[in-house]
């Protein structure tokens, strides 16, 4: 049974277990944890993408976004694929161990749910990590493993934003399988992107936490239900003046009306 995070799933509940971003409108703090992490290894302080993991043989690619962040404060905290989650964790040596965790409750699509259960599985109890360059692997004691690939901060001008979930009021859902949206910022103040059917250009105004967003001009094209379902839920966000919080690489948007986004920096292209 999963445990659900006590607090409720609004932007702040979805980001506040990312690590702290470095521009006006990102978030700050270090994370709660039992103790201090001490070890030779460079695993704490740094931004893990989750790239495969392995269960009994079966090795299951990441969705965009799967990341785990290990605070010098003893914990870790990431996101599965779909869900964020947080987790006391110790480390002595090369030896993690990662405590009963918690997460938030977002409806999944089904095949990021299999990679969800899969990874919690792996990421738990005992672990052995090695570090080799950006890569680290997590192996358990029976022999399944997380491949994991270290990435920097992501700016929130000239970042692709892959959209992966849709935030009304106090909840959250991630998008409908076969679905995306994403969305760019550039240096001259525009903003182009997809909405889920049609392609839009506008204008971005970038002012604290805030971001301003002018007329959009779209396409007309017509596309199935779930795509125009999921233009329609954007163009709620992308409406006027939205409030911006940015965590290393993730990025939500929330609207006065309540209607928000969280959206995932694209993954950096393997060597």
């Amino acid at each position: 049974m999963r445990n659900q995070l006590s607090i409720p799933v609004t932007t702040l509940a979805l980001l506040a277990l990312a690590a702290c971003g470095t521009e006006p409108g990102s978030g700050s703090g270090d994370g709660g944890g039992g103790g201090t992490v001490t070890t030779d290894l460079p695993l704490a302080g740094v931004h893990w993408s989750v790239d495969s993991v392995t269960v009994d043989g079966r090795k299951s690619a990441a969705p965009s976004g799967a990341h785990v962040e290990i605070t010098k404060k003893g914990r870790a905290q990431g996101n599965y694929g779909c869900n964020h989650f947080g987790a006391d964790v110790t480390v002595n040596g090369d030896t993690i161990t990662v405590g009963r965790g918690e997460m938030t409750e977002m409806a999944c699509a089904k095949d990021v749910q299999g990679f969800e259960d899969a990874l919690r599985a792996a990421f738990h109890g005992k672990l052995k990590a090695k570090v080799a360059d950006d890569k680290l692997t997590l192996t358990t004691e029976k022999g399944d493993s997380i491949n994991l690939t270290s990435e920097p901060p992501a700016p929130l001008v000239g970042t692709k934003w892959v959209v992966d979930s849709l935030l009304a009021g106090g909840t959250a859902s991630s998008l409908t399988a076969g679905t995306e949206a994403n969305l760019t910022f550039g240096k001259d103040g525009s903003v182009h992107g997809s909405l889920g059917c049609n392609t839009f250009t506008s204008t971005a105004k970038v002012s604290g936490a805030k971001i301003t967003f002018g007329r959009l001009a779209t396409t007309r094209k017509l596309c199935p239900g779930p795509e125009m379902k999921l233009e329609r839920e954007m163009l709620k966000v992308l409406d006027g003046t939205v409030m911006y919080e940015l965590q290393h690489r993730s990025l939500s948007l929330t609207a006065a009306n309540g209607k928000g986004l969280a959206a995932n920096a694209e993954p950096i292209p393997q060597q």
